[in-house]
């Protein structure tokens, strides 16, 4: 046999070789899903890098479980376990996790991307550098989390509680924060342009270096916070209590506006609001 005949049957082999494997591997991933569903999770297993799109479990147990670089998009497994579980760099966009709890867990580099998080809980959760673009987390709670360089634009909170969570450097560009609370939480240069905060709690929280432009405040509560070199530019501040901030800058106001219900610390006046 030649040896062009010996290397086109070799790669003929070997392709067959591939094609079969790929079938067995594909044919493992459904099986595995099909596992979880019927186990109602894993708690404690690892799974890093695995195929779980697909994967739909209400009340599913992932506690402790390795998700670490999971392709999880688009699962619906609301009101699940995954409390000290590992999801750094989770693929989990789109995904509805509503009424789950995230307590105690590793999510660094997270996409949750348009995800549904109503009511979730992340408290004391490693979140840094999440993309937490466009989700839904009305009523979820992130106390005491680590959010530091997340990314959460144009997400609904309302109702949500960030209480002494570390959030330096977040993008909250356009995030509806409506009647949530940011009591002691710390947003050192973080951006909240846009921002719809209306009845929101800042009380006591270190806004130094925040920019508030074309926020929307109105009855808000900045009690005691730090907003030195903080920018409030177009920042309508109608009922909002501003007693007691320390290292406001009377130059950073730039044609923002109140009305007779609004408290400021002594020496700052600001023009009434049109509407």
């Amino acid at each position: 046999m030649t040896a062009r005949k010996l290397l086109h049957t070799a790669f003929n082999i070997a392709t067959v070789a591939v094609l079969a494997t790929g079938g067995l591997v594909a044919a493992g991933l459904a099986q595995d899903i099909g596992k979880l569903q019927k186990d109602g999770g894993c708690a404690n297993c690892d799974l890093r890098l695995g195929e779980l799109r697909g994967l739909e479990i209400i009340g599913a147990d992932f506690s402790g479980a390795v998700l670490r670089e999971a392709d999880m998009k688009e699962v619906i497994l609301a009101r699940g376990n995954f409390e000290k579980a590992d999801l750094r760099r989770t693929e989990l966009e789109r995904a509805n996790l509503s009424e789950s709890n995230f307590r105690h867990a590793s999510m660094r580099g997270v996409d949750m991307e348009k995800a549904d998080l109503v009511k979730t809980k992340f408290d004391r959760a490693d979140l840094r550098n999440a993309d937490l673009n466009e989700t839904r987390m009305d009523g979820a709670t992130f106390e005491g989390a680590d959010m530091r360089q997340a990314t959460m634009i144009r997400t609904s909170a309302t109702n949500g509680n960030f209480h002494d969570a570390k959030m330096d450097g977040v993008d909250l560009e356009r995030a509806d924060l409506s009647d949530a609370d940011f009591s002691n939480a710390r947003l050192i240069n973080s951006d909240l342009d846009r921002v719809n905060a209306q009845r929101t709690s800042f009380r006591e929280a270190d806004m130094s270096g925040v920019r508030l432009s074309s926020a929307d405040l109105t009855n808000a509560d900045l009690h005691g916070a730090n907003l030195s070199g903080a920018l409030l530019r177009h920042t309508r501040l109608p009922g909002a209590d501003l007693s007691g901030v320390r290292g406001l800058d009377p130059a950073r106001l730039i044609d923002a506006c109140g009305n007779e219900k609004t408290k400021l610390p002594d020496g700052i006046t600001l023009k009434t609001c049109a509407y």
